[in-house]
């Protein structure tokens, strides 16, 4: 299986009143969080991005107050601290532009021996937009054809030199770009940066088939594992992919203990501490998409209907319609007993893996051997030691039963993944 770390960065994930958490900007928690990843012999650290702070109710987010640094400006460092791990970044292709996006990763590349990692994501978000001069210029519906070309884009400019290392000028039309010229950098010691595709829609999954070497994507279940890895896998040949070409990475969150039970228990502790009685009023606002400090998060769900299309939280995606979602959630908390604040505990924050480590070793195992995933991205809850415990415990478990590797057995990003070098297309 293959295994990469998840920064955890600002998301209600994160246990921020722990004693053990640290801070989001300092660079030795990226540096302590990789080093981890390395020693655990992960195939890569993966950043995510955030392009403005989010604000809730005219407010900025309280999970955003500490903001977000710049990816590739953080990876570039660690570059010098690893020797093994991928490096990958989220970097948006709404807000940026091919030139200068491919300059700075194939800069990457080289610089970390080729371990660079591209994770695309898309934005038809407004109020994101409102930080950059076309502001939110870009239709939903476009975003992924804007995506598709800007990935194709990139990829003629790391073409645009021989591998033996002679420049060639590059001139590319298209509906989203128009450009010409000669690139800066030679081809990267592993010819193109791994493309990663985050998105579970139709339109991501199709994008990931045809231009991506990883999808990063969720699934709670092992039957919806396999449901998706059949449909994302079945779409490779279209394109004249082969299956492997595509590796199947859902991000999961991982809680052990010395036995299963007390792993239960470990488990049930951090989401109290995900879902505060402020954090359930805030999560039950962004649903039901208006003011809700006036009810009790001990107390029972709130008695109104959702607003639909309400904009009291910006710079977050709704997900799902808010009727639905209610109702769902009414149900739950009618069958369970439930308060507002155990119900947001019981729908929002719960593990995907949860027991000793030999339970989440054969767990994790399973998964790959059903084909419902490649592997794993690991998005620990503490900053930035959150993922000690599993390269101390787990990992060695996998190692000896063969599911993992014990050394890297090659130098790039690539050679971890078992993906080719791309053919050059001069």
């Amino acid at each position: 299986m293959h295994l990469a770390a998840h920064f955890p960065g600002v998301n209600n994930t994160t246990v921020w009143a722990d004693p053990r958490s640290r801070s989001q900007i300092e660079f030795s928690s990226f540096e302590h969080l990789a080093r981890t990843a390395e020693r655990g012999k992960f195939d890569f650290f993966f950043l995510a991005e955030g392009l403005r702070l989010r604000e809730h109710n005219g407010r900025v987010h309280d999970l955003d107050v500490v903001g977000r640094p710049e990816s590739l400006t953080v990876l570039n460092a660690l570059a010098a601290v690893t020797e093994k791990l991928g490096l990958a970044a989220t970097v948006n292709a709404t807000f940026n532009e091919p030139y200068e996006l491919a300059r700075r990763l194939a800069t990457l590349d080289h610089l970390s021996a080729g371990r660079a990692a591209w994770n695309v994501v898309t934005s038809s978000d407004a109020f994101t937009g409102e930080n950059f001069r076309r502001g939110g210029y870009l239709d939903r519906a476009d975003r992924y054809t804007r995506a598709a070309e800007f990935v194709a884009t990139a990829r003629e400019l790391w073409d645009s030199w021989t591998p033996d290392g002679t420049s060639r000028p590059f001139t590319h039309e298209g509906p989203q770009f128009t450009i010409s010229g000669e690139f800066t950098v030679p081809r990267s010691p592993q010819g193109h940066p791994v493309v990663i595709q985050a998105g579970d829609s139709d339109e991501g999954r199709e994008f990931a088939a045809s231009a991506a070497d990883i999808i990063f994507t969720r699934h709670g279940t092992l039957e919806a594992g396999r449901t998706f890895y059949a449909d994302v896998k079945a779409r490779l040949a279209t394109y004249g992919r082969q299956p492997d070409s595509l590796k199947i990475m859902p991000g999961v969150t991982v809680v052990t203990g010395d036995t299963d039970a007390e792993a239960q228990e470990n488990a049930a502790e951090i989401r109290r501490q995900q879902v505060s009685p402020q954090n359930a009023i805030l999560t039950a606002e962004q649903i039901w998409g208006t003011d809700l400090s006036a009810y009790d998060p001990d107390g029972p769900l709130p008695d109104i209907d959702p607003v639909p299309d309400s904009e009291i939280t910006q710079g977050r995606v709704r997900h799902g319609d808010p009727f639905a979602i209610v109702a769902r959630w009414r149900a739950l908390a009618e069958a369970k007993g439930l308060s507002l604040r155990q119900t947001v505990i019981e729908t929002t924050t719960r593990q995907s893996f949860i027991g000793s480590p030999a339970t989440v070793a054969a767990e994790l195992t399973t998964f790959v051997d059903e084909r419902a995933a490649d592997g794993f991205i690991l998005v620990p809850h503490l900053t930035p030691g959150g993922l000690d415990d599993f390269v101390d415990r787990v990992v060695p478990l996998l190692q000896e039963s063969g599911a993992f590797r014990s050394e890297y057995t090659g130098s790039t990003l690539r050679s971890h993944l078992g993906l080719p070098e791309p053919v050059w297309k001069g």
